[in-house]
């Protein structure tokens, strides 16, 4: 009996392909070519080969038009990413297909990367690399690139799923005060004495640093405008390792030359690779390729649950365990 055909549209890790090819009728992409931008030559890819399944991953457009245009042989489309904003789910679920992410395996690495965020811009690091690499450091001075400790801050946390809660577990290492907006109050348990918001004035109002963990779409898109960034302390922090749309750029970057917001750390941009161009010639905002998953251990442990979706669906005709929507 041949093996399902399955396309995968990015370049992923070694192991990850190995077991592609080991399974199924695998097409790879190993070199990483860009045609995974254009969702009308994923379909082209997928209907030529009469693809079975598909692997993509964060960004690839497989919008409307993209799942339109797929092949009835596509019975699932199995991201690498947690997020689904990239695949319209409800277009998918009409035609029939599945769709699944990797959820939980990677929320210790999206929080450590929140973590590296809140400490380069509370301790001005991207300033400090900048000037070394520079040569413009002339030795240590007083007064040099003071920044502000995480001891004892308020740390605010919008969105207080697994990521959230990772990061409030590393910052009580560092002493610091947790304060959390969510939907609703998580239970005890999870809470470990954290402070509940039910309301975003009175949450930003309180807290000295902010880190995004909300979901992406429209309810959330522009959450943090300028109206919200005025509620915040002057000198607070922005943290977003989350959705780049969740975030209005020409507020925050205007927040951040007045001083309102002493300094951001983004690893997330609104239609990214893209990013707005008003951080660009900021010092105060530290910003990152959207590393928050881009470990070793967590890359690989996203193309297994992945694989075990696809496997479910394709090898076992059953449902996906991260079936979405």
């Amino acid at each position: 009996m041949p093996k399902p055909i399955l396309l995968l549209t990015r370049r992923l890790p070694e192991a990850i392909e190995a077991r592609a090819v080991r399974d199924y009728d695998a097409r790879l992409n190993s070199a990483d070519d860009p045609w995974y931008r254009d969702g009308a030559e994923i379909a082209r890819r997928a209907t030529e080969v009469q693809a079975a399944g598909i692997l993509c991953a964060a960004g690839d457009p497989m919008g409307a038009a993209t799942i339109a245009a797929l092949p009835d042989s596509v019975k699932i489309i199995a991201t690498f990413s947690v997020g689904t904003d990239h695949i319209d789910v409800a277009a998918a679920k009409a035609r029939g297909i599945t769709v699944a992410n990797t959820p939980e395996v990677l929320s210790f690495a999206t929080a450590e990367t929140a973590f590296t965020l809140m400490l380069m811009a509370a301790r001005r690091a991207g300033e400090g690399e900048r000037l070394v690499r520079a040569g413009k450091w002339e030795g240590w001075a007083p007064t040099q690139l003071m920044g502000v400790t995480l001891e004892g801050k308020r740390l605010g946390i919008a969105g207080f799923g697994r990521i959230g809660r990772e990061l409030a577990a590393m910052a009580r290492g560092f002493r610091m005060d947790i304060h959390y907006r969510d939907l609703r109050r998580v239970p005890p348990e999870l809470e470990q004495g954290a402070t509940f918001h039910g309301e975003d004035r009175e949450f930003l109002g309180a807290i000295d640093i902010l880190s995004m963990h909300m979901p992406g779409g429209e309810a959330t898109r522009k959450w943090l405008n300028a109206e919200r960034l005025s509620w915040m302390r002057p000198g607070a922090l922005v943290i977003n390792t989350g959705r780049g749309g969740s975030v209005d750029d020409a507020a925050l970057v205007e927040a951040l030359r007045s001083g309102q917001i002493r300094a951001a750390g983004l690893d997330v941009y609104d239609g990214e690779p893209k990013i707005f161009p008003g951080y660009l010639g900021l010092e105060n905002v530290a910003l990152l390729p959207h590393l928050g998953s881009a470990t070793i251990e967590t890359r690989d442990a996203m193309g297994q649950r992945a694989l075990g979706n696809v496997d479910s669906v394709l090898l076992r005709g059953m449902a996906a365990p991260d079936t979405v929507g």
